[in-house]
């Protein structure tokens, strides 16, 4: 690819400019659709800083195709890394969603998929609730046990405030929840502000989670959705 006049003189001029002219001059090429081999011909500069200076320019389709035509290499071109697991995770929330359909049947899943809907995790990619009430926590186990894995494993997290006793809370929840202490990571302990609040909770709040439960996580929000589109279509 040809250049104009005015980018060969700055790239002659390269031992001259201020690093802001350089990484404009680095953005200004790639906005050419130069590939960063293609770029890196042309200045001294490392993939990497590179690659920092020209996260903000995309590259067309077009310019694209046309690097891959001049050059036989994808260096520099923007890689879909997580294509496969998006396709991944639809065929999971498909399958779910099939399932369903004969799931809904059975009373044990309808109430474990409700009680996920109200207190389950949503945005953190995997599976687990929190709450104050052991009894909530042991269903949704024994939920995740029967109707994902039933080898899972678990982790649990307690939230207290700065007033309790963690040794107690940690014995109480371990014997409860029937987990070893072991399964416990790090409490957090919430600093008392102003001091005006002091119903906190005994034992505070129990965080559990199923051990690497990321495609459990994204079929039980699949079967959430089934039960809202279900509901919708509920006459009443």
């Amino acid at each position: 690819m040809e250049l104009e006049e005015h980018l060969l003189k700055r790239v002659r001029n390269w031992d001259e400019m201020s690093r802001w002219e350089r990484s404009e001059l680095g953005r200004d090429l790639r906005r050419l659709g130069l590939s960063y081999g293609e770029i890196m011909d042309l200045i001294p500069v490392k993939k990497s800083t590179l690659a920092t200076w020209c996260r903000e320019v995309p590259l067309t389709q077009l310019q694209i195709e046309s690097i891959k035509e001049r050059t036989g290499s994808v260096m520099g071109i923007p890689r879909d890394t997580q294509r496969k697991r998006r396709e991944e995770i639809e065929r999971i929330r498909s399958s779910a969603k099939a399932e369903a359909r004969w799931l809904i049947e059975d009373s044990i899943w309808s109430a474990g998929v409700a009680l996920y809907w109200g207190e389950g995790f949503k945005t953190q990619g995997q599976l687990g609730m929190a709450n104050a009430d052991p009894d909530a926590l042991r269903f949704f186990m024994k939920w995740a046990v029967m109707y994902h894995d039933h080898d899972a494993e678990f982790r649990a997290k307690i939230n207290l405030h700065a007033d309790n006793d963690e040794a107690a809370a940690r014995h109480w929840w371990s014997a409860e929840l029937e987990l070893p202490l072991t399964d416990f990571i790090k409490t957090f302990v919430k600093p008392d502000g102003t001091g005006h609040r002091k119903n906190h909770l005994e034992r505070g709040v129990c965080m559990v989670s199923l051990r690497k439960s990321a495609d459990a996580f994204h079929r039980t929000l699949a079967w959430i959705e089934f039960l809202q589109e279900e509901l919708g279509n509920y006459p009443g």
